[in-house]
């Protein structure tokens, strides 16, 4: 029988369901993986009772964009992405990740999860592109393991480079793949892993790492095999690759991939900062979805997405953290005040500015569209019990708890989640992951990124100097 959990007496409950519902002094009841009721005074039989007095009850965040490996290239001053020329970056990082192994793939997936499941993150995707010799093509096997020890549910993004440096790639032999190796790896993860049913935890998304580091036949492939099988399809696009896809096909990237297919409603798109107008109206029409990763964009000093008029393109805009060698954390609360803040910043030349709870939308509502999951993204009933409390009592939030709808980004709220629930289950509650030592996998992960990465990379050797 479905274990029964009774949220209790929260100050308020954040729907973000299509009326904005915010259910006052609510309770909310969930059995199983669902929601089955959410109301004032529920008085119904429960396993459990979790008291929420003073707490905002929200719908778990989405994560749409990630590089979980690159969580152990953190903090790295060697690299310095915001004073680095993009090639001059791509060369030095990638003399780390060449090195990666299936253990740096799973301590580095922990890492991420745990700081997105700390900042109320429930569902989150994973660009996986890291395949080197000593990896194998365990990468993202080792991550559902990370994913099912912490609860988090998981889409992975199986991703790959195959276009080698004297054809006009710029990724390291050693991490490049065939087209034939990639769709055949698609295939036996779809086999073990993707869970198309309602409230699964699993699904796989094919990939490609983006157009100038693949083959023409990697991205046409990834089209027919994936709509074959039902899979979702993403990849990096419009992040200052157009120039060099005019010198090698006479197109800009958008046309690229319209001329193959690799357009429409399953398939979304990170960054995107270097499109047109025209290039965004297609989106809307196509109903296409960015990710938008407001950190890698603002310490790379790049274009930030004009987020009003996006909606007004009708594209689906969802929110990416993005990997941790352009941004050296892991939480979606992070990012989404971010990214509200640079929307603030252009507010004048672009004659206004989405409000916080638009962009709370964005990272919830919009997330679960992005990844074709209509079964998340809100709290309803009969959807997946995915949501995040937030300590509302506590006196730095004193003065703003007459607007729970716009609060988060607004005021900054950025800490961690009082608790995090995912499918049913507490993953996160009162400073603990559940179920797991996180001291012990802390140090485990430690011990790893100095074997695998700090003692043989020279990028890592005297930074204390």
């Amino acid at each position: 029988m479905d274990k029964t959990i009774l949220i209790r007496n929260a100050l308020a409950i954040v729907t973000c369901d299509a009326e904005d519902h915010v259910y006052g002094h609510g309770d909310l009841l969930v059995r199983g993986p669902q929601i089955v009721k959410i109301g004032q005074n529920i008085e119904e039989p429960s396993d459990e009772v979790i008291d929420a007095t003073d707490c905002f009850v929200y719908p778990g965040l989405i994560n749409t964009h990630h590089h979980f490996f690159q969580t152990f290239v953190r903090n790295l001053r060697t690299i310095d992405y915001p004073n680095m020329t993009v090639p001059d970056w791509i060369d030095q990082i990638y003399r780390i990740f060449q090195v990666i192994d299936d253990e740096v793939i799973y301590y580095s997936s922990l890492t991420a999860m745990a700081d997105l499941v700390k900042h109320g993150c429930t569902c989150a995707f994973d660009h996986q592109y890291c395949y080197t010799k000593a990896t194998g093509k365990r990468p993202v096997d080792r991550q559902m393991e990370a994913a099912k020890l912490l609860g988090i549910r998981y889409h992975a993004g199986r991703g790959t480079d195959t276009l080698p440096r004297d054809k006009g790639g710029s990724i390291p032999e050693r991490m490049l793949e065939t087209t034939d190796e990639f769709l055949e790896d698609c295939d036996r993860l779809a086999k073990f892993y993707h869970d198309p049913r309602p409230f699964s935890m699993s699904q796989i998304v094919m990939a490609p790492c983006q157009p100038i580091n693949c083959y023409q036949e990697t991205f046409s492939e990834t089209v027919d095999f994936a709509r074959k099988r039902g899979l979702r399809m993403h990849t990096h696009l419009g992040e200052g690759e157009n120039e060099i896809m005019v010198e090698r096909y006479g197109k800009r990237t958008l046309d690229w991939c319209r001329d193959i297919g690799f357009v429409g409603e399953d398939v979304w798109l990170a960054h995107a900062w270097e499109l047109t107008e025209e290039e965004y109206a297609y989106l809307g029409r196509a109903g296409m979805a960015i990710s938008h990763c407001p950190t890698p964009a603002v310490l790379g000093g790049f274009p930030i997405l004009p987020l009003q008029k996006l909606q007004e393109l009708n594209v689906c805009v969802s929110l990416g953290c993005d990997g941790s060698a352009t941004n050296d954390g892991s939480s979606l609360l992070d990012a989404m005040r971010l990214a509200w803040m640079m929307q603030a910043f252009h507010s004048k030349e672009r004659h206004g500015c989405i409000t916080p709870y638009e962009m709370l939308k964005i990272a919830t509502v919009n997330g679960a569209r992005t990844l074709g999951r209509s079964d998340l993204g809100s709290l309803e009933a009969g959807k997946a019990a995915d949501l995040f409390l937030i300590d509302a009592g506590t006196l730095d939030l004193a003065g703003t708890l007459h607007d729970p709808r716009n609060l988060l980004p607004r005021a900054g709220v950025t800490g961690y989640t009082k608790l995090t629930m995912v499918n049913g289950r507490v993953v996160w509650k009162d400073g603990a992951l559940t179920g797991v030592d996180e001291r012990a996998l802390a140090r485990e992960g430690e011990a790893v990124c100095t074997r695998v990465l700090r003692e043989p990379c020279p990028a890592f050797h005297h930074l204390n100097g």
